[in-house]
C-alpha cells in the first residue's frame, strides 16, 4: 500500500508550492472538485484510468481507517 499523507486543511496554494517543490518526486497527479451541491466532478489527470482507480482506493482506505472505529480495539 502507498504512504498516505493528508491534505486536510491544506490550501490549493499549499498542495501547489509543494508539488513544484518537489516535482522531480511526484510520478502522477489526480486533481477533482466538490461542488457544494455534493456533485464531484473529475478535473484532470496525467495516468490511465487503472492507476487513477489504485489512486481513489487508497486514498479511501486511508480515510476509512482514520474516521472508521475498530471493533477489536
Amino acid at each position: 500500500m502507498a504512504k498516505v499523507e493528508s491534505l486536510h486543511g491544506t490550501t490549493p496554494a499549499e498542495i501547489l508550492q509543494s508539488g513544484l517543490e518537489n516535482l522531480g518526486e511526484i510520478q502522477a497527479i489526480a486533481a477533482a472538485v466538490q461542488w457544494r451541491d455534493g456533485r464531484v466532478t473529475a478535473g484532470w489527470s496525467n495516468v490511465d484510468a487503472a492507476s487513477l482507480a489504485r489512486m481513489i482506493l487508497v486514498l479511501d482506505e486511508a480515510q476509512r481507517r482514520r474516521t472508521i472505529d475498530d471493533p477489536e480495539a
